[in-house]
């Protein structure tokens, strides 16, 4: 039986006392792509904010790693061992690349462990590597969307949160990235991968989860998600 890194247990979440979550449970094993899938406006946000404490739930249980992280301030969520690539890529466009690499470390205080981190990121994108002190607001969508990824792992995560790793890119690197998301899983770290993209999500998770208004509707693995009927008319017809 997999070890879960990361349980959800009955979560609810609340804006202004009204529920955007309602009793979501879920499990991310350890090693494991897990994927959650959900139109705008199904929760899936709120979800990732509540997983990194930034809107704490109301209600349930957030344990990663064995130990409930439900109530902890973000820093030391993070500090335990969870990385976030958010939705756009946020990177700091009148930095290097090289500099927003190294902020991903900023709880590194070893310059030695910093540098050799980098050299392995640079390893993963060798694009990155030939560009290290170029603006990263000159680079393209999917260069950035490079940067982005390894800015999350200088944190040496144990769990690596993506969200929407597709918005604004095109087919090509959207594929592309979902390469870089199964290379970066066979190095040992467990991937939970937040997406409206259905068919790329599904050929690289091993299981999943669909949230539609703030519900999970359906669970299991990729295979027997894409079957599912309400998985592939009423939510994501449109992907499959």
């Amino acid at each position: 039986m997999m070890t879960a890194m990361l349980e959800i247990d009955g979560v609810y979440t609340a804006y202004d006392k009204a529920d955007v979550l309602r009793g979501v449970s879920l499990t991310v094993g350890a090693g494991s792509i897990t994927c959650l899938l959900g139109a705008n406006g199904s929760g899936k946000t709120t979800l990732v904010r509540s997983i990194l404490g930034l809107t704490p739930p109301r209600a349930g249980r957030i344990v990663f790693d064995g130990a409930d992280v439900s109530r902890l301030p973000t820093h030391r969520i993070i500090a335990a061992g969870i990385a976030c690539i958010p939705e756009g890529r946020r990177v700091f466009p009148r930095l290097s690349v090289e500099d927003n690499l190294r902020l991903g470390a900023y709880q590194q205080r070893s310059d030695r462990v910093t540098r050799t981190r980098m050299e392995e990121i640079f390893g993963i994108f060798p694009r990155l590597a030939e560009r290290r002190a170029q603006l990263a607001g000159t680079m393209s969508g999917g260069e950035q969307a490079m940067v982005s990824i390894g800015r999350g792992l200088m944190r040496a995560p144990k769990l690596l949160l993506i969200d929407e790793p597709s918005l604004g890119l095109s087919p090509r690197l959207v594929t592309e990235n979902f390469n870089i998301i199964r290379a970066i899983n066979k190095r040992g770290i467990t991937v939970l991968l937040v997406e409206q993209n259905v068919r790329q999500t599904l050929a690289v998770a091993q299981h999943g989860y669909a949230l539609s208004k703030g519900r999970v509707v359906a669970a299991g693995t990729s295979a027997e998600l894409a079957e599912r009927p309400e998985v592939r008319e009423a939510y994501f017809g449109h992907g499959l």
